[in-house]
């Protein structure tokens, strides 16, 4: 969940990737690793269950993988939920 939240307005949470300079694909794997705290192959295994759930929507440029929120996703389970 905190994942999610900081992917929801990630220009507060993390910086811009050095290559990229913008969040249009999301935030690079390496930046939410680092603020989760938690080690490369635990934080590897929570990113990728979010995203076979649709939750995340992953861009890869290069060696780089970005991850934004899938907000159509989001609110559909949001909603389910409710």
């Amino acid at each position: 969940m905190q994942i999610l939240e900081w992917l929801k307005e990630p220009e507060k949470h993390f910086p811009p990737h050095e290559t990229l300079k913008h969040f249009n694909d999301g935030v690079c794997v390496t930046y939410i690793q680092e603020k989760s705290g938690l080690s490369q192959s635990t934080i590897s295994t929570y990113l990728t269950n979010m995203e076979k759930c649709d939750l995340l929507i992953s861009t890869r440029h290069g060696k780089w993988s970005y991850l934004k929120r899938n907000e159509k996703m989001i609110k559909a389970f949001a909603d389910f939920i409710t």
